[in-house]
C-alpha cells in the first residue's frame, strides 16, 4: 500500500512542558476554513488496532491506541503528544446501547472529564440498505438533537439540526483517481466546526463497525 503520509517524526517527538499539558480552548480545533484530514485505521504503535490522523500537511494531529484489542468498550482519542482528548464509552444497557463521549479537560496539574455527548440510534428510521443512523445529544442534559450521523458501509455524514452537512468522511482517492486501500480514509470538516468533537464522532462510528 502506498504511504499515506511520509512526515512521522512528528509522532515520535514528545513536549516535556507543562504547558503541553495545559487546557486548550476549543478555538484551537476550530478553523474558518473548510479542512481536510487522511485517517488510517491503524495505530502506529507496532501497526496495531487504532487510528492514526493527519492533517493537510502530513502532520499527525489525533491518534487512537487500542493496542491488541479491537471492538474495545473504551477507547481514548489522543492529540499528537498523548494527551486524551475525549473517552468514548459503550454503554450497553437492556434494549438499547449508546455511546458517552467525556471530554477532558487539563488546567497544568489536574485533570477531569466530563461527560460531553451522548450517541443514540434511530431506530425508527428506514431510509435504505446498510444505512442507519444516530442522534448526537451534546451536553447530555437535554434530548435535543444536536448532530445526526448518517452512518453508510462505506462513508459518514454528519449534519447539523438544521441538516446541513459538516463532516463527511469516504474512501480516500488519489489525484490519479486511485482509491487508497479500504483502511485509509479522507474526512472533510466544514468550517467553523469543532474537529476534535467531529474526530470523536468519528470514532464512535469506528467502534460501530468494528474497525477500532
Amino acid at each position: 500500500m502506498a504511504k499515506v503520509h511520509p512526515n512521522k517524526s512528528n509522532y515520535l517527538s514528545t513536549t516535556s512542558s507543562s504547558s503541553s499539558f495545559s487546557s486548550i480552548s476549543s478555538n484551537f480545533y476550530v478553523s474558518p476554513r473548510r479542512e481536510i484530514f487522511t485517517l488510517w485505521m491503524k495505530s502506529l504503535v507496532y501497526h496495531g488496532n487504532g487510528c492514526t490522523v493527519y492533517d493537510s500537511n502530513g502532520k499527525i494531529v489525533y491518534r487512537i491506541d487500542n493496542y491488541n484489542i479491537k471492538r474495545s468498550k473504551e477507547v481514548h482519542l489522543m492529540d499528537s503528544n498523548g494527551k486524551v482528548l475525549f473517552s468514548i464509552r459503550n454503554r450497553k444497557v437492556p434494549v438499547f446501547g449508546h455511546w458517552d463521549g467525556y471530554k477532558w479537560s487539563y488546567d497544568g496539574v489536574t485533570s477531569k472529564e466530563m461527560l460531553w455527548f451522548q450517541v443514540k440510534k434511530i431506530h425508527n428510521v428506514l431510509r435504505g440498505d446498510y444505512v442507519n443512523y444516530y442522534n448526537v445529544i451534546l451536553g447530555c442534559n437535554s434530548e435535543a438533537s444536536c448532530y445526526n450521523i448518517i452512518l453508510a458501509t462505506k462513508s459518514i455524514k454528519i449534519v447539523n439540526q438544521h441538516g446541513r452537512l459538516v463532516a463527511e468522511v469516504k474512501q480516500k482517492q488519489a489525484s490519479s483517481g486511485v482509491l487508497f486501500g479500504e483502511d485509509v480514509l479522507t474526512l472533510v470538516v466544514e468550517p467553523h466546526v469543532d474537529q476534535s468533537l467531529i474526530m470523536a464522532l468519528v470514532t464512535v462510528c469506528g467502534l460501530i463497525h468494528h474497525k477500532i
